[in-house]
């Protein structure tokens, strides 16, 4: 009976050391929200995926062997799990799934070629990639416009997990969650835009409110603004006079030149 305990406990010993050797090691780098610029360095392959999607599960083994030979290769290769990550996937655009990036020292590549592995390794080795148009600045996920779409995925899925622990704690219907949110979205807005119409107002002005501040800083000149329109009516007023001057003498001499020469005639010796 202790000896056939012993070999059952050998061959159960067996079957764990067995299995744990068979176990293989991801070499896989996991990124997340946290560690996702560590791809902005050097030459990477990542995948985005999720755990439920079939296409993903197919390439879960030729990833894996991509990232067997990435020594060899020169390369990182990641994955990225949009269901952890939400965010991630509005900063990447990311619309369907799996989606492969190809990122040079931050330059990023969409990868559209076949997703069997040696199209992969083709891919890496031959610089490929190279021939592949970039992500524009404007739709890259390092810019500004990008992090903000981010910020908006991350608040989708915080909806997300509010309206099922609505439902699930406080039995709160469908409907009801979606009325809730509705009018949240509704105050939200209103908010943001008088907000932006204030700051609007601030920095444009309307141009009434600029004439009517004109006519209160002219209107409150005091003596020096009406010093200064009684020199300028003086000054007005000996133009005047110079200039009637000038035009009397003018026509003096216009009427002296347009007066007819009249001849002297001589007078006649007598006979």
């Amino acid at each position: 009976m202790a000896r056939s305990s012993a070999i059952f406990l050998c061959v159960l010993f067996l079957m764990v050391f067995s299995f744990s050797l068979s176990k293989k090691v991801s070499h896989v780098d996991k990124l997340d929200e946290d560690n996702w610029q560590n791809m902005l360095e050097g030459e990477w392959m990542v995948e985005f995926y999720a755990p439920w999607c079939p296409a993903c599960k197919a390439l879960e083994k030729i990833w894996e062997g991509l990232a067997f030979q990435k020594k060899e290769l020169g390369i990182n290769v990641g994955k990225i799990d949009v269901t952890d990550s939400p965010g991630l996937s509005g900063r990447f655009m990311v619309t369907a799934l799996p989606t492969i990036y190809h990122v040079k020292d931050g330059v990023f590549r969409q990868y559209k070629s076949p997703r069997d592995k040696d199209s992969l390794v083709e891919f890496v080795a031959k610089q490929t990639w190279a021939k592949v148009e970039p992500v524009s600045s404007w739709k890259s996920p390092t810019s500004i416009q990008m992090s903000i779409i981010s910020q908006f995925f991350k608040m989708s899925q915080v909806l997300r997990v509010v309206h099922n622990h609505l439902m699930e704690e406080y039995g709160l219907p469908t409907w009801g969650g979606y009325l809730i949110f509705a009018i949240g979205t509704i105050f939200l807005g209103a908010f943001i835009g008088l907000f932006i119409v204030c700051v609007i107002d601030c920095i444009y002005p309307p141009k009434q409110f600029m004439e009517q501040t004109k006519k209160k800083q002219k209107g409150s000149g005091g003596f020096m603004s009406a010093a200064g329109s009684n020199e300028d009516e003086i000054a007005n007023a000996i133009k005047d006079d110079l200039v009637d001057e000038e035009n009397s003498e003018s026509g003096d001499s216009k009427s002296q030149n347009s007066t007819p020469n009249v001849r002297k005639r001589k007078s006649r010796k007598a006979d």
